[in-house]
């Protein structure tokens, strides 16, 4: 709830405050504010369809979504990440024509554009700070983003005010969109990994493992699949050979599994002699590497 309510305020201070900014570039002849506000256009939009889908998101499981709507939220994700690398690489193409036909630039207006560009966007990054989708962790960095642009075209328009060195502008431009591409980045490799269903990075196998195989009457356990749905809540799958039936054994099992954030986890029991017909178990039982 709180992470819809200020996804929503950061989008209403986002697009008001682009529209404003579209002008500032266009009065101050500055080519860092009008790519900041493209950008920040960019980035409004983005928010925008990340508010929709967190939304769709937080609905329960159905028997049409039997996981429940979670990877919605990781679809704002992608798309909000993809915009921000599109938007960079437009920007760095626009600043680099800048540098070969520089314009005159107002340093007074673009210090003042600045001032508030900064003071604006650290409002907005204050209220998406909250809250741990990956989706609100990329409104997040879009936020951070534009008061870290701000705060470089600050120094910039002062450094210009000073110096008369107009390609200062376009080099701030550059900077910025560099950052912003290399974060987007980095944010859609770990996207893909999710959907491509790779163990979650602070989960050990090895370790569940062996912590489950000291569970008093837990032979052996195989099948073991575990996927993170949206890179927070990890799901499990297994089957585990004990030697007798017990509702105990799973209740350990599950509370073994608890500590490392699997809350949704199925297991299937077997007994000694039951053979598991399918070969392609994944964790073959003889392969048991001791560590000394």
């Amino acid at each position: 709830m709180k992470t819809e309510k200020n996804i929503l305020i950061a989008f209403i201070l986002n697009i008001s405050f682009s529209i404003f900014e579209l002008f500032g570039g266009i009065f101050t002849g500055s080519v860092a504010i009008l790519s900041d506000s493209l950008h920040d256009i960019c980035d409004a939009f983005s928010i925008g369809i990340s508010y929709f889908l967190e939304k769709k998101s937080k609905k329960g499981p159905n028997y049409k979504y039997t996981y429940g709507y979670i990877r919605y939220s990781l679809l704002g994700s992608i798309l909000t990440t993809l915009i921000l690398l599109t938007g960079s690489i437009f920007v760095i193409f626009e600043s680099i024509k800048r540098l070969f036909n520089p314009v005159s630039i107002n340093y007074n207006g673009m210090i003042i554009f600045a001032i508030i560009g900064v003071i604006v966007n650290i409002v907005a990054a204050y209220f998406t700070k909250e809250g741990d989708s990956l989706n609100q962790k990329s409104v997040n960095l879009h936020m951070l983003e534009d008061v870290l642009g701000w705060v470089i075209v600050l120094i910039g328009s002062i450094l210009m005010k000073f110096t008369d060195i107009t390609y200062i502008d376009s080099i701030l431009s550059i900077l910025v969109s560099l950052f912003i591409f290399i974060n987007a980045f980095k944010n859609i490799k770990k996207i893909i990994d999710i959907f491509l269903e790779k163990t979650p990075k602070n989960i050990n196998i090895a370790n569940i493992r062996k912590h489950i195989l000291n569970i008093e009457g837990v032979l052996d356990i195989h099948h073991i699949h575990i996927r993170s749905i949206d890179g927070y809540n990890n799901f499990l799958t297994m089957h585990a050979v004990v030697n007798n039936y017990s509702h105990d054994i799973k209740e350990k099992i599950k509370e073994e599994l608890k500590i490392y954030n699997i809350f949704h986890s199925t297991i299937e029991l077997e007994l000694k002699g039951e053979s598991c017909n399918d070969t392609k178990c994944i964790v073959k039982k003889t392969k048991h590497h001791h560590h000394h």
